[in-house]
C-alpha cells in the first residue's frame, strides 16, 4: 500500500506532466513519450501513463531493472557486454520527444563492491544516447522530467521513517496544496526574476566562502543562469555550467552521497587551473577518485548551482540527489557537479553551439555528472566584468 494517499499521487502525476510540458513548450498530440520506472514506484507509474493517454501521447512505458538484474549484469558481463547498445536504440532516442522518470529504488548499494570500471565503461558506451537527447533538446524537440517515489530503503538510508519520508516528498512537491502545478507555475516565475537579476550583473567570477571551503569558478562566455524548468520535481535550485578552466580553491560536500551502489562521505576536492588536483574523502575515497578518472572531463566542473531556503521546504537530509542537491533547510545549498555540463546554459542560439565552440568557451564534457552538495552557511562574492564586488547570496538566500 502506498504511503502517499490517492489524492497525493493523482497530484504527483499531475505536477510531472506539467514538468515536462514546461521543460519542452510545443508538445503536440501523438508526440512519443518515455515514461522509465523502478518497480516499487509502479502505482504511480501507471497514473502517469494514464494521464499521457487521455491527453493522446504515445507512451512507451519501461521499467528498469531491479537490483538483482543490475547487479547480475555488472558482475558477470565481459567487456563486450558492456559496451553493447541494443539494436534500434539509437532511432528510438533519435525519435522521442518526452521522457518522465520515477525514481523508486529497491536498493542504494546493490552494487557495492562491484569494479567500478565496468560502470564507467557502460556510461562510456551510452554516452552517445544522451547526446541524441541533449541534442534534440537543444533543438526543441525534447522534453523531460524526473522525480522520486518513497521507498522503504531511501527512508532508511535517510534514517526517517517511510511516513517521514513520504511526508518530505509531499511537502516539497506540494502535494498538500489544493493546485500543486499551479504552486509550481508560480515558483517559476518569482524564480525568473533571480535568473534576471544574475544575467544582468554580468559577473566574471563568483567566490563561495565557508567554514570549511574557499571556491571561485568562472562564470565563462556567454552564460546564463537556469533552473525551476520543469525538469526536476522538485528544483528550486538555480544554476549554470561555468567556464570550466577557472575553477580554483576548495570545494567540500559535507552531505553524504549514494552513487553506483556506494556510499560517499565528506568528499573535499582542490581545484588548480581547472582541475581536481587533490581528491580526498572520510568514506568512500578511492571510488570518488574512480569515478573522476572515468574520462578527462571527470575531474572538472559542468556545473554550479544555489537554492534558496525561501523556495525549498526540504530540511532533512534524504540519500537521494533530488532531493539533496534541493535543500533549503536553515543555509539553503551550494552544489556542484563534476563531469559534462549543460548546453542549455548558454546565452545564444544553442543549435549553433557546436563542439569547437564548447570547447573554446570552457564547456566540459565528461560521460560523468555527479553533483556534491554543501548545506554550511556561507557567503557568494560575485566580482563584475567592471571590476566590482557584489554580495549575490547570503545566509541561504539571494541578495536581489
Amino acid at each position: 500500500m502506498s504511503v502517499l494517499s490517492k489524492t497525493q499521487l493523482e497530484k504527483y502525476a499531475d505536477v510531472l506532466v506539467w514538468g515536462m510540458k514546461t521543460a519542452r513548450p510545443g508538445f503536440k498530440k501523438y508526440d512519443t513519450v518515455l515514461v522509465r520506472c523502478d518497480l516499487e514506484g509502479r502505482e504511480l507509474g501507471e497514473i502517469v501513463h494514464r494521464k499521457l493517454v487521455l491527453e493522446k501521447y504515445n507512451v512507451v512505458f519501461r521499467f528498469m531493472a531491479s537490483p538483482r538484474l543490475e547487479r547480475d549484469f555488472y558482475e558477470f558481463s565481459d567487456d563486450k557486454q558492456r559496451a553493447f547498445v541494443a539494436a534500434g536504440d539509437r532511432e528510438f532516442f533519435s525519435a522521442v520527444n518526452g521522457n518522465i522518470y520515477i525514481h523508486a529504488p529497491a536498493s542504494l548499494t546493490n552494487l557495492k563492491g562491484i569494479d567500478t570500471k565496468r560502470q564507467s565503461q557502460v556510461a562510456i558506451a551510452r554516452k552517445p544516447l544522451r547526446d541524441i537527447m541533449n541534442k534534440n533538446e537543444e533543438r526543441g524537440r525534447f522534453g523531460w522530467t524526473l522525480c522520486t517515489y518513497p521507498t522503504e530503503e531511501l527512508a532508511r538510508q535517510a534514517k526517517l521513517s517511510i511516513k517521514e519520508y513520504a511526508a518530505q516528498i509531499a511537502k516539497a512537491c506540494f502535494l498538500d496544496e489544493p493546485a500543486p502545478a499551479q504552486k509550481w507555475a508560480r515558483i517559476y516565475k518569482d524564480t525568473m526574476e533571480i535568473k534576471k537579476w544574475l544575467k544582468g550583473l554580468n559577473i566574471e567570477v563568483i567566490r563561495t566562502e565557508s567554514a570549511s571551503m574557499d571556491l571561485e569558478i568562472s562564470v565563462g562566455e556567454k552564460r546564463k543562469f537556469l533552473g525551476v524548468s520543469g525538469h526536476n520535481i522538485p528544483s528550486f535550485e538555480i544554476f549554470t555550467s561555468p567556464d570550466w578552466r577557472g575553477t580554483r580553491g576548495t570545494y567540500y560536500a559535507n552531505l553524504p552521497a549514494f552513487r553506483g551502489g556506494n556510499y560517499v562521505e565528506k568528499i573535499k576536492l582542490e581545484f588548480k587551473d581547472g582541475r581536481a588536483v587533490k581528491i580526498a574523502a572520510a568514506k568512500g575515497e578511492d571510488y570518488v577518485k574512480k569515478i573522476m578518472a572515468t574520462d578527462k572531463g571527470a575531474s572538472q566542473l559542468g556545473e554550479y548551482s544555489l537554492t534558496d531556503k525561501r523556495f525549498s521546504r526540504i530540511d532533512k537530509f534524504m540519500a537521494d540527489t533530488l532531493f539533496d542537491e534541493n535543500h533549503g533547510g536553515k543555509h539553503g545549498n551550494c552544489h556542484v557537479a563534476i563531469g559534462s555540463s549543460y548546453s542549455d546554459t548558454y546565452d545564444g542560439d544553442v543549435t549553433k553551439l557546436g563542439e569547437a565552440l564548447k570547447k573554446k568557451i570552457g564547456y566540459n564534457d565528461s560521460a560523468v555528472h555527479w553533483d556534491l552538495i554543501n548545506t554550511e552557511d556561507k557567503k557568494v562574492t560575485a566580482t563584475l566584468k567592471n571590476g566590482k564586488k557584489i554580495t549575490i547570496y547570503e545566509k541561504g538566500q539571494f541578495k536581489y
